[in-house]
């Protein structure tokens, strides 16, 4: 083991550590924490960080970012976990695994304190479980899937949908739900507590999962309707088992007992480890999840589980009877399994299965967990292939010496010449950076004149840059801060070789090189792309380059002229719509959107405005002489024509 100097006074705390349970808080050289954790004695565990040489790449990382560390001691082991989940919620340090993904499961909820509860979906459960007085079912995958058993529920149970405070002081006519069967009609007073609630007995023990007893109920109800000879009623009834049945056999059976489970295993790669948990409820699985942990692939299993554990339930999800999971740290489940049932506020068993049933249902979980986990490292792997992989090869294709970190594309958009604009789109390693947007009015070029106002866009926009990068720079700002300091590496002209001719004259005339440059590097380089056969233009070169349709470079150089089409577009078709409804009155020197809402409040037309004698326009609220005189012109010239 190698020694390192860590200075004095670090040296001095490391010397001075409690043989003692707690936690302890590393922190870097600004004071920030970056991990948080537990150790039942804390002497042995902190000095294993200064001492050791042979870490993981995640605590090595770590180590490297100490510059101080902080500890808090505490009574036992079971504290000692206790106060590391709440500092890990506190902090969120960087080096702790951390649950991003915030999304709260939905569950099932009946509220046992109302007298006729309903069935309600709850997006999260109170922390430490059921002490709001509600029984909570689930979790469930989404929404939907919630609304689908509320259906299903339904359709066998007549629950009240209202949210009417029952009982009423005085009874209301039944709504359309009891017509048709389908609510027992409480505010009504058509029927008792006591009725309603043996009802909902059937309702609580068909979400626990004991079908059977629903089903032999309704079996034992349609034959009695059968032998009455109410053949419609019977068919009613046997139509709700066929619901039921059917609901059970979308359900995946598990061979094990009929407590609640939530099964939990993992897979790492090296890099990353992904988790991935079943919802075992009634013995019939309800659904499984799983969640991502950035640079835990190199963890020990044990310990990344269980600190998933403590975040996961600690999140205010539903302790389920029996947690089944993959591997734990040695010794630590028994505390794990007490912090659980301090949570729960109830029995919880918290196993690690070697065998049997339950092994194999955490050898599936791992499955799982290996299976999505594959598929994210294969959907990152497609998005860098589209993203800076495409621009790596379109910088190959191109003949730039690197790759294109900044792209930025040009298009025109006007009508007949009239309400003439430019964007600019950019993109940033292959993504598109829609807070570097621009819009340009064209201001110098009049008519439909493409290649001039090209030129006109390209010249204003690196002005602004190059002055703007020049400020920054004597102010000892980065350049890369300003509105247009970030300068393009590289830039696409929507269109062929004339379009791209002045495009490139613009950044010449600023003193721009523009590449290619001959003897040295260029600063930025530019092409054109021309949309008939997609062919690629490069400044002084006549032959045009054709890429392979299917390729990652030329998908990402269409996605660039593509949006900044739709940018142009879209931008010009506001200023069209602006200009259909625009008001004779904003003509008029001198009399802005308030006073134009005063003339017309007051006169009350625009032929009213027109005829006005100058008292009447010095009448109205806000008008000066020199505006009533602006009035009477503007109405004066157009009376004429």
């Amino acid at each position: 083991m190698a020694r390192i100097d860590w200075g004095e006074q670090l040296e001095r705390k490391i010397s001075l550590l409690p043989d003692s349970p707690g936690c302890y808080l590393m922190k870097d050289a600004e004071g920030a924490i970056i991990y948080v954790g537990k150790a039942i004695n804390l002497k042995n565990r902190v000095r294993s960080y200064f001492r050791d040489t042979d870490h993981t790449p995640k605590v090595a990382a770590m180590i490297a970012n100490i510059a101080d560390f902080d500890i808090l001691l505490c009574d036992s082991n079971l504290e000692a976990l206790c106060l590391e989940c709440n500092l890990i919620k506190l902090h969120k340090p960087h080096y702790n695994i951390l649950l991003k993904d915030d999304k709260h499961y939905p569950y099932l909820r009946v509220n046992l304190k109302e007298p006729f509860p309903r069935l309600e979906l709850a997006r999260r459960m109170p922390e430490g479980g059921q002490k709001d007085g509600s029984k909570y079912f689930g979790p469930y995958i989404g929404a939907t899937a919630v609304r689908q058993v509320i259906e299903a529920v339904r359709g066998v149970f007549p629950l009240r949908t209202c949210r009417k405070e029952l009982p009423l002081k005085k009874p209301c006519r039944p709504c359309v739900n009891y017509e048709i069967g389908k609510c027992m009609a409480p505010c009504a007073g058509k029927c008792t507590e006591e009725a309603y609630w043996d009802m909902m007995d059937g309702v609580l023990a068909f979400l626990g999962g004991d079908y059977q007893q629903v089903l032999k109920v309704l079996h034992k109800d349609m034959m009695a309707c059968a032998e009455k000879m109410q053949f419609e009623r019977a068919a009613a009834l046997r139509d709700k088992i066929r619901d039921i049945e059917g609901l059970m056999e979308r359900q995946i059976a598990i061979q094990t007992d009929r407590s609640e489970q939530d099964v939990i295993a993992l897979a790492q790669d090296g890099l990353d480890a992904m988790v991935h948990l079943f919802y075992v409820r009634g013995g019939r699985m309800i659904g499984g999840d799983h969640i991502a942990l950035p640079r835990e692939g190199s963890e020990d299993p044990g310990e990344v589980l269980a600190g998933f554990l403590t975040q996961y339930y600690e999140d205010g999800n539903l302790i389920p009877r029996n947690v089944l999971v993959q591997a734990l740290p040695d010794g630590s489940r028994e505390q794990l399994e007490q912090w659980l049932r301090q949570q729960k506020g109830a029995a919880v068993t918290l196993l690690t299965p070697k065998r049997g049933e339950k092994h194999d249902l955490v050898l599936l979980a791992a499955k799982n967990a290996a299976d999505a986990l594959q598929k994210r490292n294969a959907k990152a792997s497609i998005r860098e292939e589209r993203t800076t992989g495409a621009a790596a090869a379109l910088g190959r294709a191109l003949g730039l010496p690197h790759p294109p970190r900044r792209i930025e594309g040009y298009d025109i958009s006007n009508t007949q010449g009239v309400l003439s604009v430019a964007s600019m789109v950019v993109f940033i390693d292959g993504e598109p950076a829609k807070k570097e947007y621009r819009h340009f009015r064209i201001k110098t070029v009049e008519g439909a004149n493409d290649f001039a106002s090209l030129n006109e866009v390209l010249g204003r926009r690196f002005e602004h840059g190059l002055k703007e990068r020049a400020e920054r720079e004597a102010a000892g700002l980065p350049a890369k801060g300003g509105k247009f300091s970030d300068l393009p590496d590289l830039v696409l002209i929507d269109g062929g070789p004339q379009q791209l001719r002045f495009a490139r004259q613009a950044l010449l005339d600023m003193g721009v090189r523009v590449g290619p440059w001959p003897g040295e590097q260029a600063e930025v380089y530019m092409f054109g792309l021309a949309k008939k056969q997609e062919e690629i233009f490069l400044p002084d070169r006549e032959e045009p380059i054709c890429l392979d349709h299917h390729t990652p470079e030329l998908h990402l150089i269409q996605r660039v002229r593509d949006e900044a089409h739709r940018f142009c577009i879209t931008h010009h078709r506001g200023l069209r719509g602006k200009a259909s409804i625009h008001s004779q009155l904003e003509d008029i020197p001198g009399i802005g959107p308030k006073r134009r809402k005063a003339l017309l409040t007051k006169l009350g037309s625009l032929k009213a405005i027109r005829e006005a004698t100058e008292e009447q326009l010095l009448a109205v609220p806000g008008m000066t002489k020199a505006a009533a005189e602006s009035v009477l012109k503007w109405a004066a010239s157009t009376a004429k024509k």
